[in-house]
């Protein structure tokens, strides 16, 4: 886990295709690369200090961490220009003071298993190549969740989860892309959508 340390915040904001999600991009790391936290509720986001107090404002009502963003969803009866420049700057000054959107350490590579199939391995290699970084570009994630007689399933995190244009991003794009690649895929799925 990389530790965060005091240091000049610089944070800009980006829209994505979810409209009740607004990506806060910092100029440094806060997690390492290929890990993610998505926090649905402020009960899942015990890990977490940041996203425990960004549920402190009533309209958020999920927080996604990775790479060198924090993506946050609000609830749709609020508009971002009422609270942005708030969680813009709360999260400016959590990160101003050193510290670490989620103090926790991966042991291991999450996406490595050595009891994958081959197929399970091609599939797993594929989504974090190609999938992971246009995904991560919209404030999101979508996560391998298991792969059985030709479907892949998997998870949506961060502004992927509600998002208008997730079925599209995961027909047209994933599924295309998998099928293409790999003929044992036949079907792409979202887990508890």
């Amino acid at each position: 886990m990389l530790q965060a340390q005091a240091r000049p915040v610089h944070l800009y904001m980006e829209a994505n295709p979810n409209p009740n999600s607004l990506k806060f991009v910092a100029n440094f790391m806060l997690v390492d690369e290929g890990v993610s936290f998505d926090f649905p509720d402020a009960e899942s986001a015990k890990i977490s200090p940041l996203a425990q107090e960004l549920f402190n404002f009533a309209a958020v009502e999920r927080v996604f961490v990775a790479s060198n963003f924090v993506t946050v969803t609000k609830s749709e009866s609020v508009d971002w220009s009422e609270i942005q420049g708030i969680v813009r700057d709360h999260i400016k000054q959590y990160l101003e003071a050193g510290k670490a959107p989620v103090p926790v350490n991966i042991e291991k590579d999450p996406l490595f298993d050595e009891n994958d199939s081959e197929v399970v391995k091609k599939i797993k290699g594929i989504l974090d190549e190609y999938i992971r970084p246009a995904v991560e570009q919209d404030g999101g994630a979508i996560v391998f969740h298991s792969f059985n007689e030709g479907v892949v399933k998997v998870q949506l995190q961060g502004s992927c989860s509600g998002c208008p244009s997730s079925t599209v991003t995961l027909k047209a794009g994933i599924q295309n892309l998998l099928t293409r690649m790999l003929p044992e895929v036949k079907e792409v799925v979202a887990e508890g959508v």
